[in-house]
């Protein structure tokens, strides 16, 4: 694909605005891209290998390998992959599915590391991301001590809500329904079927509804 095109894609994202066009033409030179069908797993350690990816189009899970959860979420214009920046041995166990088709573009991160020693706002934007994230997993560690399943579940759908929602004409927040009730519970720590209680009381409480497509706030 011409440099120009992958100029374009990138365009998009924070992390690269600072940069300049000049020096983010460059970065296209050596920027790889691929789309990935719904469903399908994005080989983060085979023909992906050790590497950094932005999500154009679409969104993505990432799993542990080894214990087979669901770690976090991404959607378009986020990157994922970044642990191998930071932990290689614990980012070989991480595996991203594509909950949509999808659009990626990556590098390999040997290349991003010499990228941020040149650029200090991508390191910098790339920490950021990395520490969200761990931030991210301590909230749920704290909320596994501290709150009852169904307020983790009530509270994560109203996040998500927040998160990967658009507001429709209605004026109410609406998302596509990508998750599994098993992908709740396993971001929640708790059960699908009290996945499934919640949720149907969320609906008959009047707080949300939803279908096999799309959730949405109602209150």
């Amino acid at each position: 694909m011409k440099a120009i095109t992958k100029y374009w894609f990138l365009e998009g994202f924070n992390l690269f605005r600072k940069l300049g066009m000049l020096n983010m033409m460059k970065i296209c030179e050596i920027l790889e891209m691929d789309n990935i069908e719904k469903g399908k797993r994005i080989e983060l350690k085979e023909e992906h290998k050790n590497s950094v990816f932005f999500l154009k189009r679409g969104s993505v899970k990432i799993i542990d390998n080894s214990s087979e959860t669901v770690k976090y979420v991404v959607k378009r214009g986020n990157v994922f992959g970044e642990l191998s920046l930071f932990d290689k041995e614990a980012a070989i166990e991480e595996v991203a599915f594509a909950l949509e088709d999808c659009v990626i573009c990556y590098i390999k991160s040997d290349q991003m590391e010499a990228l941020m020693e040149k650029h200090k706002s991508l390191k910098n934007g790339l920490l950021k991301i990395y520490g969200l994230r761990i931030q991210k997993l301590e909230r749920r560690l704290n909320d596994l001590l501290f709150k009852d399943s169904p307020t983790r579940i009530k509270e994560f759908i109203l996040d998500y809500l927040d998160e990967f929602g658009e507001i429709d004409k209605s004026g109410k927040s609406k998302a596509k329904n990508l998750l599994s009730h098993k992908d709740i519970a396993n971001l929640t720590n708790t059960s699908r079927q009290t996945v499934s209680n919640v949720l149907s009381k969320m609906r008959k409480e009047g707080v949300i509804d939803y279908n096999v497509e799309f959730i949405s706030k109602v209150l």
